[in-house]
C-alpha cells in the first residue's frame, strides 16, 4: 500500500533482462493526432519491477511482489475534483464555508443544564408528583394477572424494563437538547466535520467496470477486451499499460483504419500492446505519487490553517498538464526544495505520460542534479562530457538559415540590453545563408566564430565557394556583412564573444553539423520522448546559461510549429537564471494555445532583468513562492496575487461610570475582585480590501518545507494562493 493509498499497479517479478532504450526512439508508424503505434516491445508479460517502491517507501527486494491495491481497485477508486489542483484520487469535497462551532464552555453548560432538567423530571415522575399517567402503557399492554399478586417474578422484571425504557427516552430527548454527542466528540478530540476514511467505491457492473474494458466490448471487440481484462486480473498490467492502451483505443476511434493494427497488437502483446518505442513500460524508480488515470502528480497537502480557504484545507495538491499548460514559475532560495519537491516530481510524471504516449518532456539541469537515473530517459545529452552518446543541435533541427539565425541570436545575445536581437538575427542570417548555399549545411561553432570575427581566410574561402557555384545573391549578402563589420552598433562583436564560449576544448566534438555525431533536435517534440540535457555548470557557468537560453528559445519556437498537438510538450528548467528574454517570454505565453508549457525555477527574481519582473509573473499562470524568499521578491508576488475582500471585526471597550451610589459600590467591588474596571464592548463589522499574501508574510510567515502556490488552468479556472505543506 502506498503512503497515500494510491495504486502502484506493477504486478509480477522484475525481468532480469534489461532491454536498453534505443538511442533516439522513433515511433513505428506515421505521427498524427491519434498515433498509438504498433507493438514494438517485448511479448506479453509482467513489466519490470522498479528498483524501489514508488512513493518514497523503502526499496523492496528484487523479485518481491508488488504491494498495494490491485489495478482493478485503483480503477474503482472515486476521483472527484472541486477546484484546480485538487488531488482527485479518493478526494472527498469539503464544505466551502466552515460550519459554526459552538464554544466548548457553552456546550458543557448546555449539557449540564439538560442533564439536571432530565434528572429533575425523572424525580418528579418517580415520586408521583406529576401523577401516574406515565405508567398507563405498562398497565394497558400487560396482563392483569401480573399485578394481582399471584406473580412474584414477572411483574418486577417488566416494571424495571419499563423504567429503563422511560429513562432511555428521557436521555435521548435531553441529550439532543443538550448536544451531548457533539460534546463527546469535542472532548474525545474528534472534529464534527472530519470526513470518513476513503474507501473504494462498490464494484460496478460489468458494463461499467473499467477493468473489463467496456468501450472495447461496446465496439464489438469482445476478444480484445477479454484478453486485456485477463491481463488485469492476473496482475500482468500496470497503470502505464492501462493508460497507454486506452489512449491507443481513442486513436482508433479517431482513425478507424488503425483498428486492424490495434487488434493485432492486443492479441499478440496483451498488456505490452502499443508499447513505447523504447520498449519500456515503467520507470526504474518512482519518487513521487502519481495518478496516471487523470495525469496528476501529488506535490503535498494544503495546510489546515486559517490562511487557506476552508474547502481546501487538508486536501492534496497536484499538478497536471491542464495546469502546466499555463507554465509555472517557482522562486525560492537554495535548499528550499525546488528540485526535490517540484522539479523531479513533475519530470517523473511527464516521463510516465511519455511512456503512455501522452507527453514529451525535456529537462535541463546542471550535471549531477538528482532527476532520476539515465535509464529513466530516452535521450541524455551530457554537454562537455566526452562520454556523452548524444549531441545537441545548435540550430534546433532547422535547415532554414533565417529561422536558425533568429533562434540562435536569441540564445546568444537575447539577454544583452545594449544589443538589438533583430540586428543580431540579420548578422547571423548574412553568414548562415551563404555558408548553407556553399556547403549544403550550417556552420559548426569554430567555423561560425571565424566568420563572426571576420577572419580574412574564412571570408575569402566562403566567397570563392559562392562564386564557383554561382550563388550571386548569397555573395551580395556576404559582402553586405563585410561592409557592416566594425560599424558603430554592429552586434557582430557581441555575437563573436558569446559564440567563443562554446568554442572551448570541453565542447570539442559537440554542436557538430557534418553528421559525425548524433545530435538531439527539439524538432522531435512530436514524439513521446523523455530527454534530459546536463549542463556543465561548474566549469562553464556562462556557457551553461547561454545553452539554457538557447534551448528555451528553440523549445518555444518548435512547440508552436508541431504538426501534432495531441502530445503535451513541456520544458523543465531546473535553474532559469539569465535565460529569460522579452522574446522568450512572449513565446512562453503562446505555449498554452499549442498544448505545451514550461516549468521555470529561480533562486530570486533578481536573476531576471528588473524590466521583465512584471512580464514574467504575467506570462505564467501558476506561481510558487518557497519558504525563505526575500521581501523584495515577496512584494512582486503580492502584487501579482492582488487583493481580496475580507470581513474584519473591530472591538472597542468603554469604561462604565455609574451615577447611583449603589451601582458605584457594586462596580468598585467588581474592580476589587477582578482587577479590571467595568467596561462595555462595541463591535464593528466591516468589509475591507487586503492583500491575499503580503510581502512580509511571504518572507517570514511561510514555514520551512512549505510554499505558497497559485494555480490557473488553460481554460481560465484559477485557485487562490494556497499554503502547501510539501512534506506530506
Amino acid at each position: 500500500m502506498n503512503t497515500d493509498g494510491t495504486h502502484d499497479p506493477r504486478g509480477g517479478a522484475r525481468d532480469s533482462r534489461d532491454t536498453r532504450a534505443t538511442p533516439v526512439p522513433r515511433p513505428a508508424g506515421p505521427p498524427g493526432p491519434s498515433y498509438a503505434g504498433p507493438p514494438a516491445g517485448p511479448p506479453a508479460g509482467p513489466p519490470p519491477m522498479p528498483r524501489s517502491a514508488p512513493f518514497g517507501t523503502p526499496p523492496a527486494p528484487e523479485h518481491a511482489p508488488a504491494t498495494g491495491p490491485t489495478l482493478r481497485d485503483w480503477l474503482h477508486m472515486p476521483r472527484l475534483s472541486d477546484a484546480p489542483g485538487t488531488w482527485t484520487y479518493g478526494h472527498r469535497p469539503r464544505p466551502a464555508v466552515e460550519p459554526e462551532r459552538t464554544p466548548l464552555r457553552q456546550l458543557v453548560s448546555g449539557a449540564l443544564i439538560s442533564l439536571l432538567v432530565g434528572v429533575l423530571l425523572w424525580s418528579l415522575l418517580w415520586n408521583r408528583y406529576l401523577g401516574s399517567f406515565w405508567l398507563w402503557p405498562l398497565v394497558v399492554f400487560t396482563p392483569d394477572s401480573w399485578w394481582d399478586g399471584s406473580s412474584t417474578s414477572v411483574a418486577p422484571a417488566a416494571a424495571w424494563i419499563y423504567y429503563a425504557l422511560v429513562i432511555g427516552i428521557l436521555a435521548v430527548v435531553f441529550g439532543r437538547l443538550g448536544r451531548w454527542p457533539e460534546l463527546a466528540k469535542r472532548v474525545l478530540g474528534h472534529r464534527a466535520d472530519t470526513p470518513p476514511p476513503v474507501v473504494a467505491a462498490p464494484p460496478p457492473g460489468p458494463e461499467d467496470d473499467l477493468a473489463e474494458w467496456p468501450e472495447l466490448r461496446a465496439a464489438g471487440l469482445g476478444d480484445s477486451a477479454a484478453r486485456l481484462a485477463a491481463e488485469v486480473r492476473e496482475g500482468r498490467m500496470n497503470d502505464v499499460d492501462y493508460v497507454r492502451i486506452r489512449r491507443a483505443w481513442h486513436s482508433v476511434r479517431v482513425d478507424p483504419t488503425r483498428l486492424p493494427a490495434f487488434t493485432d497488437a492486443v492479441r499478440t502483446g496483451g498488456a505490452a500492446a502499443c508499447v513505447h518505442p523504447s520498449g519500456k513500460r515503467d520507470l526504474p524508480v518512482r519518487a513521487a505519487r502519481h495518478d496516471l488515470f487523470v495525469r496528476q502528480v501529488r506535490l503535498g497537502t494544503v495546510q489546515d490553517g486559517e490562511r487557506n480557504p476552508y474547502g481546501r484545507r487538508g486536501t492534496g495538491i497536484a499538478l497536471e498538464p491542464q495546469l502546466l499548460g499555463t507554465s509555472l514559475l517557482a522562486v525560492g532560495p537554495p535548499g528550499a526544495g525546488k528540485t526535490q519537491a517540484l522539479v523531479r516530481p513533475v519530470v517523473e510524471s511527464l516521463a510516465l505520460q511519455a511512456l503512455a504516449g501522452q507527453a514529451a518532456v525535456v529537462a535541463v539541469c546542471a550535471t549531477g542534479t538528482p532527476l532520476g537515473p539515465d535509464d529513466a530517459y530516452d535521450v541524455v545529452v551530457k554537454l562537455g562530457d566526452p562520454q556523452s552518446v548524444y549531441d545537441l543541435d545548435l540550430y534546433g533541427g532547422t535547415n532554414d538559415p533565417d529561422e536558425a539565425a533568429s533562434v540562435l541570436a536569441e540564445g546568444l545575445v537575447g539577454d544583452l540590453t545594449d544589443t538589438d536581437s533583430r540586428r543580431a538575427t540579420t548578422v547571423l542570417a548574412q553568414l548562415l545563408g551563404p555558408f548553407r548555399a556553399a556547403y549544403g549545411r550550417l556552420p559548426a561553432v569554430p567555423e561560425l566564430r571565424e566568420l563572426l570575427d571576420g577572419v580574412p581566410t574564412a571570408i575569402a574561402t566562403l566567397r570563392e565557394a559562392l562564386e564557383a557555384d554561382g550563388h550571386h545573391a548569397m555573395r551580395r549578402e556576404l559582402e553586405g556583412r563585410e561592409r557592416q563589420a566594425g560599424a558603430p552598433g554592429d552586434p557582430g562583436r557581441a555575437l563573436a564573444d558569446r559564440i567563443a564560449l562554446l568554442d572551448r576544448p570541453a565542447f570539442a566534438g559537440f554542436f557538430d553539423t557534418s553528421g559525425r555525431t548524433r545530435p538531439f533536435s527539439l524538432r522531435a517534440l512530436e514524439h513521446p520522448l523523455r530527454v534530459r540535457i546536463d549542463l556543465p555548470e561548474r566549469g562553464h557557468a556562462e556557457a551553461s546559461r547561454l545553452l539554457a537560453r538557447l534551448v528555451l528559445a528553440q523549445f518555444t519556437a518548435n512547440a508552436a510549429v508541431r504538426a501534432d498537438h495531441s502530445l503535451f510538450a513541456c520544458l523543465v528548467l531546473d535553474d532559469a537564471t539569465r535565460t529569460l528574454t522579452p522574446e522568450t517570454l512572449r513565446g512562453v505565453q503562446r505555449l498554452r494555445s499549442v498544448n505545451a508549457g514550461a516549468v521555470l525555477t529561480l533562486r530570486t527574481l533578481d536573476d531576471v532583468p528588473e524590466t521583465l519582473h512584471t512580464a514574467l509573473l504575467g506570462a505564467v499562470g501558476c506561481r510558487m513562492a518557497f519558504a525563505g524568499i526575500t521581501t523584495w521578491d515577496g512584494k512582486r508576488f503580492a502584487e501579482a496575487w492582488g487583493t481580496e475582500w475580507v470581513e474584519t471585526r473591530d472591538v472597542t471597550q468603554r469604561t462604565v461610570f455609574a451615577d447611583q451610589p449603589l451601582t458605584r459600590a457594586i462596580h468598585s467591588f467588581r474592580k476589587l475582585v477582578s482587577g479590571k474596571a467595568v467596561t462595555t464592548e462595541g463591535v464593528t463589522v466591516r468589509q475591507v480590501e487586503r492583500e491575499r499574501w503580503s510581502a512580509s508574510d511571504l518572507a517570514h510567515a511561510v514555514p520551512a518545507g512549505h510554499a505558497v502556490l497559485s494555480l490557473r488552468t488553460v481554460d481560465g479556472e484559477h485557485a487562490p494562493p494556497l499554503l502547501v505543506d510539501l512534506r506530506h
